[in-house]
């Protein structure tokens, strides 16, 4: 059976971030938006911090108004960014994790800790049409309960294993790799589907791009540094390619473990 296409979303909060170092309206999130979907990008994500720290309110109605392509509305859940998200309107909502003063999203959601206040949440989006994904770590209970609290989507949070990879420690980056694969295969399983994200470069988008159970990538901060140097337009078609790559030689998750273990039998670093 062939794997399901593997979108691609841009997330343009860090466009805000240079615009708000100095104020006023450039560079604009909206016009970078418009750039990434000409360049080959599927959809657009933008966060809107507590904080405003980067992306803000007009920001989040000039997407929904202006990009031809889905909106991916990332929040924390609040009632606040709840009246937000329901007068917006975005295709989807992401509800992460957010703490004042973290540099960057530190972990997936608590779905578990937090389900009797989640619910709610989550089903007075599902009653208005819009899609709701979780960005949880890709560990077991959090996968069920995400799918126990009628979530359509996850999204796996792929930082830790990115930071692995990139600080060249094997054995952490292999072990996170694994969890991805078992939390892909039991989210597949339980009906749910599946998104990754944070951290990714192009290295690491083409080999997840390989685990065919995951159908979106979302990847906004390293893009939007490569693009200092060479451009969004070109930052986004490479991206692009390296997920086709990673793409045409797609497996599923069992099969992903089975090939990690046979190049690492024993488990080495």
């Amino acid at each position: 059976m062939p794997h399901p296409p593997l979108r691609l979303g841009v997330n343009v909060d860090h466009v805000a971030t240079l615009r708000n170092a100095r104020g006023g309206r450039n560079p604009d999130p909206v016009r970078a938006a418009l750039l990434a979907i000409e360049a080959g990008a599927d959809g657009i994500t933008a966060h809107l911090r507590e904080d405003r720290r980067h992306i803000r309110d007009d920001d989040m109605a000039r997407l929904k108004a202006e990009i031809p392509k889905p909106l991916n509305f990332e929040m924390a859940a609040t009632e606040d960014m709840l009246r937000i998200a329901l007068a917006t309107k975005p295709h989807a909502v992401c509800l992460v994790p957010e703490r004042r003063e973290e540099l960057t999203t530190e972990g997936g959601l608590d779905v578990v800790g937090q389900h009797n206040a989640l619910a709610p949440f989550i089903a007075r989006l599902n009653d208005v049409g819009i899609r709701v994904s979780l960005f949880i770590s890709a560990e077991p209970r959090q996968i069920e309960m995400a799918a126990k609290l009628r979530a359509p989507v996850i999204e796996i949070h792929t930082g830790a294993w990115c930071d692995a990879v990139v600080d060249g420690h094997a054995a952490k980056a292999d072990a996170e790799w694994q969890r991805i694969v078992a939390g892909a295969a039991l989210a597949r399983s339980a009906g749910l589907e599946i998104h990754a994200g944070h951290g990714l470069d192009y290295e690491t988008a083409e080999r997840i791009a390989g685990l065919g159970e995951i159908v979106e990538l979302n990847i906004g901060y390293y893009m939007i540094g490569e693009a200092l140097f060479v451009g969004l337009a070109e930052t986004v078609r490479t991206m692009r390619a390296a997920m086709d790559r990673g793409r045409r030689n797609a497996v599923s998750p069992n099969q992903a473990g089975q090939n990690q273990a046979a190049q690492n039998p024993a488990g080495k670093a």
